[in-house]
């Protein structure tokens, strides 16, 4: 049950007939992974961090660059050097010292994802079972690996990418019947895929697909209103323009065909 000052800090939530104090509570016991804290990983971790997701798994290798403050709102000036785990853990605890955080100073491969997303968990890594995770990283291999994890082991996961003046969220949902999967919408690794590194990205542009993607996790893990699994959202930034568009389940895919 909350107390008094999690009543208060959560009030606005609580207005919400949608959501109310069973939606809350959803999100005060829900653990979610986030793979990345660079312009995507910040604003998911803060939304996630001030809407009261009880635990928060950190998830990058890389350490803070100056290049990173123009969009990287989690990490400032003085956190340069630091590893992004260190000063993204501070933020989330500067938020909201109520939320737990467990940090990984790694880069997430196949054998580690399906390890750490195994329901059976592992007390001796104080390791509880991850009900959702978000990918925030710009790397396909990644991105595939993760695919198959969250498939092996139900769990949903939100996709999101920005680059240049574009960007796009969906969610799979292998917990579902027929759900598509990220290998059903990319078939194959893209070689050429864009990066921020090379292409460039306009701030604010991280902050809202981030943000979408923090809004497609609290919908997913309290049940509320209609999730985009099977539902690609592209954004033009220029134009200030969304499309949607449908995912259809590949019945040859090698990921999540049975």
């Amino acid at each position: 049950m909350m107390n008094d000052q999690q009543l208060l800090r959560y009030s606005r939530h609580l207005l919400l007939p949608q959501l109310d104090i069973d939606g809350q509570q959803a999100l005060l016991d829900a653990h979610v992974m986030i793979i990345g804290l660079g312009g995507l990983g910040c604003p998911v971790l803060q939304y996630l961090a001030a809407s009261g997701v009880g635990r928060l798994s950190l998830v990058d290798d890389d350490r803070v660059e100056l290049s990173n403050l123009q969009r990287q709102t989690a990490h400032g000036s003085a956190d340069i050097g630091l590893l992004k785990v260190e000063s993204a853990a501070a933020e989330v605890q500067r938020l909201n010292p109520d939320v737990q955080v467990v940090t990984h100073a790694l880069r997430a491969d196949a054998d580690w994802l399906m390890a750490q997303l195994s329901a059976a968990g592992d007390a001796q890594e104080d390791r509880v079972k991850v009900d959702l995770v978000i990918d925030c990283s710009d790397n396909s291999n990644v991105r595939y690996a993760l695919n198959r994890a969250c498939i092996a082991h139900s769990v949903p996961w939100v996709s999101g990418a920005a680059v240049g003046l574009n960007g796009q969220i969906t969610l799979f949902d292998p917990r579902q019947a027929d759900a598509s999967c990220y290998r059903c919408l990319y078939p194959s690794l893209d070689n050429q895929q864009l990066s921020c590194a090379e292409n460039g990205v306009l701030s604010p542009l991280v902050g809202v697909i981030g943000a979408m993607q923090a809004l497609e996790a609290l919908k997913v893990l309290a049940g509320i209103g209609e999730s985009l699994s099977g539902r690609l959202l592209t954004f033009d930034a220029l134009q200030g323009e969304w499309r949607r568009w449908g995912i259809s389940r590949n019945p040859s895919c090698s990921d999540c065909h049975n």
